[in-house]
């Protein structure tokens, strides 16, 4: 017998409560990170074309925009301005010199690895605090949870 439809009220409960957590978690992340990181922390939009470039080396203006759902000019401004904090490398493209493909500095990647270290163990840290269900729980709705970041962003790759 095949499962029963969903009703629109869990639909709708599970959506109200999916987007009143998840930036309650984000923002209790940047708080602990601004504790204990010894660098200023960049701004949310440096810091997603940071993880993006990051994730995609050589990855151009127009395609980071797209994928950060950002207008290419803000993003071009934001690449200059990291470019000259440098944190980004801007190389021309060999057969369109219009083209700059971005690359992080050294620097860059050993500063993402500290977040995502410290952004590691603060969760690590949450999770072991819960129960054995709470952490199956979790675990499982990974990668429901991914499918939904695919629906809500299609460029969102994973």
């Amino acid at each position: 017998m095949p499962a029963p439809d969903p009703s629109a009220q869990d639909i709708s409960d599970v959506a109200t409560g999916l987007a009143a957590v998840l930036p309650v978690l984000q923002r209790a992340l940047d708080r602990r990170l601004a504790g204990d990181f010894p660098h200023p922390r960049p701004p949310e939009g440096q810091l997603a074309l940071l993880r993006l470039v990051g994730e995609r080396d050589g990855i151009t203006v127009r395609e980071a925009a797209d994928a950060l759902l950002m207008k290419p000019n803000n993003v071009s401004a934001l690449v200059s301005r990291m470019t000259e904090d440098g944190m980004l490398e801007r190389r021309p493209d060999p057969a369109d010199k219009r083209v700059a493909h971005l690359h992080l500095t050294a620097e860059a990647r050993r500063r993402l690895t500290a977040v995502q270290e410290l952004f590691d163990g603060y969760v690590t840290e949450a999770l072991h605090a819960l129960t054995d269900g709470e952490r199956d729980a979790l675990g499982s709705a990974l990668g429901a949870l991914h499918g939904l970041a695919r629906h809500l962003h299609p460029a969102t790759a994973r």
